[in-house]
């Protein structure tokens, strides 16, 4: 696995989805390899999963160039040295080191993002470079994931390839636990921030740049705080003006708390659940890791209204534009009401547990994975019913491991796992992917 920060790293989505796809793989009897950048791993992370191996390479780290190069260093290293069964690549900027996996015969897996050259963050030499980016993944990537529909309609529509829907999932409490979403995800101790009180206070996740609405939502945050406290998490990323306007935000407004980046996942599901309102801002891109989180924890959300957050909500939210006022409103009429609160809640955690289900999201990696591999093999009878067997194990011990989580969170005893069978030749027999 190339592209991302490394595992385990709590950066971004595509570093949540590493965390949940590597051991996924494992699972599944895979030799998993993340590439990594120094510094960027939680070495002391309690979950990590000692059967998968990071190795760091090196890049320049600015906001214009770290893709690039890490991406750079991680394919000659994967391509000359490693040399994985199956690559699997994440973001186009790396589309232009594909040729290199491709000339040492490595089958791969892109997974395309969103449509970066038209995030506002970016200049115009950064946004002419994802374009190619994604040309370059368009001609040499053997098979593309799509995050959304929306996603995988404009790459057949602008660069004539198809591509898998694989969605993003959220941690949510087995639904034959007695716990609910609060109780699964809310287990810190420390109080909220700002003096908030459960479900009455205003909550904005994002990278803090322009394409997710962040000056419309700073703006609205001094309506909403003449009423209700409200909480902001999440930095730029890289030195960024936002940042000093942030703090000066909080120190002019009272009920306004911004917490900048926040890495402790427990800390952050606990605030998704007690939220008044989550207001998600983000404009481009397909399926939102923070949005699906947001629903897995049955929060009550205001949405930016586009295409790719209908397409994730469906009913399960209220639709507004990116403007100060309209965000305001919106906020307030579900803070100030306990029943739509709860209805909302409601409504995207069922659509949560419908489609953005982790062990769902990670047996589908893992069977496109399964295929790719079998493009350096002849196909077999015997082989296609191993991968299957690979897919149902992989599912399987996901939901138990899930299963297991929210039992101890809830304070229930273990009853102990499931068997599971183990391919034919036992686990690590069927593949060999890095």
């Amino acid at each position: 696995m190339l592209g991302t920060r490394g595992y385990p790293s709590y950066y971004g989505g595509f570093e949540t989805a590493v965390r949940k796809l590597a051991p996924a793989f494992a699972d599944a009897g895979w030799d998993v390899t993340v590439y990594s950048r120094p510094g960027a791993l939680r070495a002391d992370d309690p979950g990590r999963d000692p059967r998968i191996r990071s190795i760091e390479t090196h890049g320049l780290e600015t906001k214009q160039l770290s893709t690039l190069t890490y991406g750079l260093t991680s394919a000659l290293h994967a391509a000359l040295l490693r040399r994985p069964d199956v690559a699997l690549v994440m973001n186009v900027a790396n589309g232009f080191w594909l040729p290199l996996l491709k000339l040492a015969r490595i089958p791969t897996v892109v997974n395309v993002d969103g449509i970066e050259w038209e995030r506002e963050k970016w200049g115009r030499l950064a946004k002419l470079m994802f374009l190619a980016g994604a040309h370059c993944t368009a001609r040499f990537a053997d098979y593309l994931v799509a995050d959304s529909r929306e996603i995988q309609r404009r790459w057949q529509v602008d660069f004539g390839r198809d591509s898998t829907f694989i969605a993003y999932g959220g941690d949510i409490p087995d639904p034959g636990t007695t716990a609910g979403p609060v109780a699964a995800a809310g287990t810190s101790t420390e109080p909220l921030p700002g003096g908030a009180r459960p479900h009455a206070y205003a909550l904005f996740v994002a990278r803090m740049v322009p394409e997710n609405s962040v000056d419309a939502f700073m703006e609205a945050a001094r309506v909403i705080g003449r009423s209700f406290p409200v909480i902001l998490i999440g930095g730029a990323g890289y030195q960024d003006p936002v940042e000093d306007r942030l703090r000066s935000l909080a120190a002019e407004e009272p009920a306004v708390t911004w917490l900048g980046h926040l890495s402790d996942d427990v800390r952050l599901h606990a605030l998704w659940s007690q939220a008044g309102v989550y207001f998600h801002g983000h404009s481009v891109g397909g399926t939102n890791p923070a949005l699906v989180q947001a629903m897995a924890c049955a929060a009550p959300i205001v949405a930016r209204d586009t295409v790719y957050n209908r397409e994730v909500l469906g009913d399960a939210a209220l639709f507004v534009a990116p403007d100060p006022q309209a965000v305001a409103e919106a906020c307030l009429r579900v803070l100030w009401s306990a029943d739509l609160r709860s209805r909302l809640g409601s409504l995207a955690l069922a659509r949560s547990r419908r489609h953005y289900q982790w062990s769902d999201i990670a047996a589908a990696y893992v069977e496109l994975a399964s295929t790719a591999r079998r493009r350096r093999a002849p196909r077999s009878a015997a082989r296609d019913r191993s991968a299957a067997r690979d897919r149902s194990a992989a599912r399987d011990r996901i939901a138990a491991r899930e299963r297991s989580a929210a039992r101890d969170q809830a304070g229930v005893p273990d009853q102990g796992p499931a068997a599971i069978p183990a391919p034919r030749g036992g686990w690590g027999a069927e593949a060999d992917a890095r």
